[in-house]
């Protein structure tokens, strides 16, 4: 079976789309459309921008997701996904793919996602650092040991690799812990703020009044939600998972391991990067993975 996978912040890069753009009447359509909802050129900045200005997450979230679009508008008829699934942000991505979102709605709850998650941002000084090496349990317990300050599991990305969060303090700790507990790696990250933590609660109350205003439809195919690392079809539970998302852990590696046994045989990345490509592999060898 087909499934096709969805990235999320990090895999930005000037130039992205611009391809599609230039060589598909629909998907310059498409990129115009976003223009005028979030009102600013996201177009330029994602063909022409620094860096820096890609890094903004009011830039990179709508930027990411409307690459993904594209590539699926691209394919046309030759996309047909038996499953889904998006890394945080690429969640949104693939409820535009099964059509539970349209593309309209789905745009306007990234752009309201990513302003959300910045005041947070802004509310707290907090970051993430990246741990390898290391049995999950063992980072998990590293966390859990600091109690003064706010250190979670945030990104499950595949075995021997797990994302933490929190404050600044406590993932300074953390770090020094887990380097002590034999990890090879870790690594604080340049990012915001703390992402799949309890630290984005400010950001998870606003986006879900947002969500629940939104009509999700039922899927045509299930999605694999980053809450639950399962299967859902239903457009209520949809909404829930999609709420708690924010505040709780990324279970991708126990996402890709749950569509692989749900007959998942061949994945299919859709949009800028490479990244879940190569964690699918680090799943399973034998699994083939490309990009869409």
């Amino acid at each position: 079976m087909n499934a096709y996978v969805f990235p999320g912040q990090g895999a930005q890069f000037s130039g992205m789309g611009k391809d599609l753009y230039q060589n598909s009447a629909i998907v310059k359509n498409l990129f115009d459309e976003a223009n005028q909802i979030l009102g600013f050129e996201i177009t330029q900045i994602m063909f022409e921008g620094t860096d820096e200005q890609l890094k903004q997450t009011k830039v990179t979230q709508p930027a990411i997701f409307l690459h993904s679009i594209a590539v699926i508008k691209h394919l046309g008829d030759a996309f047909k996904p038996a499953m889904v699934a998006g890394h945080s942000l690429g969640e949104f991505s693939a409820l535009v793919a099964n059509q539970t979102l349209t593309f309209q709605d789905a745009l306007k709850l990234v752009a309201r996602r990513a302003d959300a998650m910045q005041k947070a941002c802004e509310l707290q000084p907090s970051t993430m650092a990246a741990v390898l090496g290391l049995e999950d349990k063992i980072v998990e317990d590293v966390c859990a040991s600091i109690t003064d300050q706010v250190v979670v599991a945030a990104n499950y990305n595949c075995p021997g690799q797990l994302v933490i969060s929190g404050s600044i303090d406590g993932i300074n700790e953390a770090c020094e812990k887990l380097k002590a507990a034999g990890a090879k790696r870790a690594l604080v990250l340049q990012v915001g703020g703390a992402f799949h933590s309890p630290l984005m609660m400010p950001a998870q109350k606003e986006l879900e009044q947002a969500i629940s205003e939104t009509l999700f439809s039922a899927p045509i195919c299930p999605i694999y939600q980053n809450y639950t690392a399962k299967a859902v079809s239903d457009p209520g539970a949809i909404k829930m998972n999609l709420i708690s998302q924010l505040t709780a852990p990324v279970k991708w590696t126990q996402t890709m391991e749950q569509m692989i046994a749900d007959g998942a045989t061949k994945f299919y990345e859709a949009g800028p990067g490479k990244v879940l490509q190569g964690l699918v592999k680090k799943v399973n060898k034998d699994i083939e993975a490309i990009s869409a």
